[in-house]
């Protein structure tokens, strides 16, 4: 029994699918966690050191602070505290921060700036893996030594309100609490409310050690409509009352007990210009961080500027604040601003126990620790402590006693400072053999070259092979999208060059085409080698029409294709002007960013309008009735359903009062969606199963890609139906004036449609940055975060682009062969086209694993290509059962 090549196909991509899983399995190995402290009994804090004299200090330091609050705010970036608008929106935060009892950090978060991840960060202190990005979703227990465990094992109570990622990192640890939904950004009031409203009634309760609040509106807000929206002033006031009750509160309980609290505002990571977070730009990564307790007492004519530290180090700070030991895999230092009110001999044991504890950490996973400069930095200031114990036991004060304990002090944050860098370097940890092992299985792709060439194969592969090599540099990543829009330009100039010549020479060219359907993409497939299959099973279907060409192409439609490409070029480069993206220029202003302000509602209602309307029209044209009645419906279900959430305006509303979460629309128009695709399945099961006419078929398929264009609609922001107008308006422009009447072959068709599938998921405003995903997306049209469906609307919205050209090549081949000899090309081809970037990126991140920018540009890349290698294991599978239908019929 012979394979068929879309089999085959198929076949390679899954293959190649269980290839980049098993090498995204060694480059994104799970952290090793150690359960020593909460599995068994913890061990005895390190002695104060000492030379001559012994010293009874043995035990961990007392507490400085009698209860903790940790108030964090979701996307709180360091300039809405430290910028413009914290001296507008939270005056009270800017009075303790100037003039107050307080410290000022501007602490980084490492990649991936989302919330699972950071929180990790936060209370162990240690550098979460990579691949915590995914985990965010749904965060398992957290096993790894942290301040929450080691709070709880010393009988602390604990009570929290806020994100339920807490929750699930740390089940059974607090005494009380109440969990809100993260990841249902639709919501920026409610979310918080539930966190405040239990505020009144904790705060004159003095039956607990810590509090945690985690808000999530400004979070939402930023990924509604971004930092610039005036909703994040309004939020920001909200958040400064909160501090300032939760402060005030505080403080009444410090003069009847006479002992210090701690206060801590912090940011789990920033937010982009474009509102979302996830990468490594500077304002996702800067975070403030203030420390507030009467024990931070300011003198007169103390300025004190916010200094710059890492996220890490809190989960020492809170640590040694509680009277706890520092998590054991912690690579941050304490912030030693917190303890300099102390009394010398304090802060140094602080240091000595911060020292010790990162020294122990670097002997575990640097085999020549003791040539490391931070471990003789450590050692040369535990001798010199000794030196001062030993005095210190001695006399009780004098001038060699302060000059050397400066010494010393100085020389552990020396140590403590080296230390934490060396050990934030040894965060790498790869499993080579698995990573092997996916790479070679995923470069087992067979390619079988022909000498025949044509001009627009020598551009194919040029740029398909400069594309390749781009992904060698860290700067072609970040704005990829700049290739991809130069080679479909490119591309639309050699259509041009090869119409106009078609149109010049006339007959001169047939014997040319002739023999072109016999080619693939430079005949990749072995099936492509077979000669008996025919020109006729790669043309245009002609049942009940003769071939076509330029020269019998009507007056009127032959200028249409001498224009096409020039109409092609334009299109793209307006869909250019509407979302910047990449990096180097993605804040500057684009059309985007001007439709979304408040102050052009109108002209995005208009333009939203005109855009479904034309949606509308290109779409039904080879629709069932019934699917175009659908498709109507839902089209104006989407705009209801943008007005109901307030991003556009009905005709009759100038005002945005009545703004709701738009779940009736929204769920109004995902039933015309699956109505849609059910009747597109029901024709496909009909053709194949009583072998129907062949126009069900195609009529099948056409709506089933009309279903996903009506999905897409939903799930696009107002300002983004341009770019599915444009992508229809192309495909119909390239079927009727270019693919038709040039008779270009399976394989020249689907290469051009993997092209402008890749422009048009950054015409999106996509980026290989994680922070350009709108997760926002993932919610319409659901009241609360159900896992699978969040994730897959999500995921559609982000590669909506590439699947709907995907799915438009499997339409047109369908109904423009008479076979399905094409659809197997087709199939060979789009995985072999999407086999190249994969392998060559995983040959690239495994020599570069140690680059500068692994984590925060490749790494974020490598999650991309896996995602985009399923989605084309997906298309693949598709084609071959279109494959198997045709065969069939």
């Amino acid at each position: 029994m012979r394979l068929g090549s879309g089999t085959f196909a198929a076949c390679c991509v899954v293959i190649e699918v269980l290839g980049v899983a098993l090498f995204l399995r060694g480059f994104f190995p799970a952290p090793v966690r150690s359960s020593s402290r909460t599995e068994h009994q913890a061990e005895p804090p390190a002695p104060e050191p000492s030379t001559g004299a012994s010293s009874n200090w043995t035990k961990l330091p007392p507490p400085l602070f009698s209860k903790v609050v940790i108030m964090l705010i979701d996307a709180l970036r360091d300039d809405f505290v430290f910028g413009s608008k914290g001296v507008k929106f939270m005056p009270y935060t800017t009075y303790l921060v100037e003039k107050g009892a307080s410290h000022g950090f501007v602490a980084e978060a490492k990649p991936p700036t989302v919330t699972m991840p950071r929180i990790k960060a936060l209370m162990t202190g240690s550098l979460p893996g990579f691949i915590d990005v995914v985990r965010n979703l749904n965060s398992p227990a957290l096993l790894e030594d942290n301040v929450i465990t080691q709070a709880k094992a010393a009988g602390k109570r604990m009570i929290f309100y806020g994100d339920e990622t807490w929750v699930k990192l740390f089940p059974q640890h607090f005494v009380e609490y109440d969990g809100t939904t993260s990841f249902f950004v639709s919501d920026y009031t409610e979310v918080d409310d539930n966190v405040t409203r239990h505020l009144d009634k904790v705060l004159k309760r003095g039956d607990w050690d810590v509090l945690i609040l985690h808000y999530l509106g400004l979070d939402h807000i930023g990924h509604i409509s971004g930092p610039s929206s005036p909703l994040i002033g309004h939020k920001l006031s909200e958040m400064d009352n909160i501090l300032m009750k939760i402060h005030t509160s505080l403080l009444s309980e410090e003069r009847e007990n006479l002992s210090p609290n701690l206060l801590v505002l912090c940011g789990d990571h920033g937010m982009s210009e474009t509102g979302s977070h996830g990468a490594s730009s500077m304002e996702e990564v800067n975070t403030p961080l203030i420390l507030i307790s009467s024990a931070f007492e300011r003198k007169p004519g103390d300025i004190r500027h916010p200094k710059h530290v890492q996220q890490t180090d809190l989960a020492a700070t809170l640590a040694i604040g509680l009277g706890l030991p520092i998590p054991e895999n912690s690579v941050g230092s304490l912030l030693f601003p917190s303890i300099e009110g102390r009394p010398v001999r304090e802060q140094l044991r602080f240091l000595h126990l911060n020292a010790v504890q990162l020294s122990k950490l670097l002997q575990e996973n640097v085999p020549s620790y003791k040539k490391e400069p931070g471990f003789e930095q450590f050692k040369m200031a535990e001798r010199l402590h000794g030196n001062w114990i030993r005095l210190y036991l001695e006399e009780s004060t004098s001038e060699v006693l302060f000059n050397l304990g400066t010494k010393v002090r100085r020389q552990y944050l020396d140590a403590l400072r080296t230390l934490s860098l060396s050990l934030s370097r040894q965060v790498a940890q790869y499993d080579v053999y698995s990573m092997l092992v996916g790479t070679v299985m995923v470069l087992e792709n067979p390619a079988h070259p022909n000498s025949r060439w044509s001009e627009l194969d020598v551009v194919i592969l040029l740029g398909t092979m400069g594309h390749v090599l781009s992904l060698g540099a860290s700067s072609f990543i970040e704005e990829e999208h700049q290739t991809w829009y130069f080679l479909v330009n490119t591309l639309c100039l050699a259509l041009c060059h090869e119409i106009y010549r078609n149109c010049f020479l006339g007959d001169d060219c047939e014997p040319r085409r002739c023999s072109h359907g016999e080619r693939g993409f430079v005949n990749t497939a072995p099936a492509l080698q077979d000669r008996s299959i025919g020109h006729d099973e790669l043309e245009p279907h002609r049942a009940s029409k003769s071939p076509t060409s330029l020269n019998t192409l009507r007056g009127w439609e032959k200028w249409m294709a001498m224009a096409s490409p020039w109409v092609i070029l334009t299109c793209c480069r307006l869909l250019r002007s509407l979302n910047q993206t990449g990096v180097q220029w993605a804040h500057r202003p684009d059309l985007g960013h001007w439709l979304t302000s408040s102050d052009h509602k109108a002209e995005l209602s208009v333009l939203a309008t005109l855009s479904l309307i034309m949606i509308f029209a290109l779409v039904q044209r080879r629709c069932s009735l019934t699917s175009k009645v659908a498709m109507a419906l839902g089209l104006l279900g989407v705009y209801c359903y943008r007005a109901a959430i307030g991003n556009v305006l009905f005709p009759w509303q100038r005002d945005s009062k009545d703004i709701s979460k738009g779940l009736i629309e929204a769920r109004f128009v995902h039933v015309f969606v699956l109505g849609i695709l059910f009747t597109g399945t029901k024709d496909l099961l009909k053709s194949q199963v009583i072998a129907a006419d062949f126009t069900i078929k195609t009529v099948g398929l056409w709506e089933i890609y009309s279903g996903l264009v009506l999905l897409a609609a939903l799930l696009f922001r107002p300002h983004n139906l341009p770019v599915l107008v444009f992508s229809l308006l192309i495909q119909t422009i390239m079927t009727k004036f270019i693919w038709k009447p040039l008779r270009h072959d399976a394989a020249e068709i689907t290469v051009m449609h993997y092209w402008f599938g890749q422009a048009f998921f950054y015409f999106q405003g996509n980026s290989n940055n994680i922070a350009t995903v709108d997760i926002s997306a993932g919610f319409v049209g659901l009241d609360t975060y159900v896992e699978v469906p969040a994730v897959f609307l999500t995921a559609f919205a982000t590669f909506a682009g590439p699947v709907l050209w995907a799915s438009h090549l499997v339409s047109f081949l369908s109904s423009e062969t008479s076979s399905g000899s094409a659809l197997s090309h087709a199939c060979f081809c789009y995985a072999l086209i999407c086999s190249f970037p994969v392998s060559a990126y995983i040959i690239l991140v495994t020599s570069l694993r140690y680059h500068l920018f692994i984590w925060s540009v490749f790494s974020p890349k490598l999650l991309y290509e896996g995602m985009h290698i399923l989605i084309t294991a997906a298309i693949c599978v598709f084609f071959t059962a279109m494959d198997q239908t045709n065969t069939k019929s």
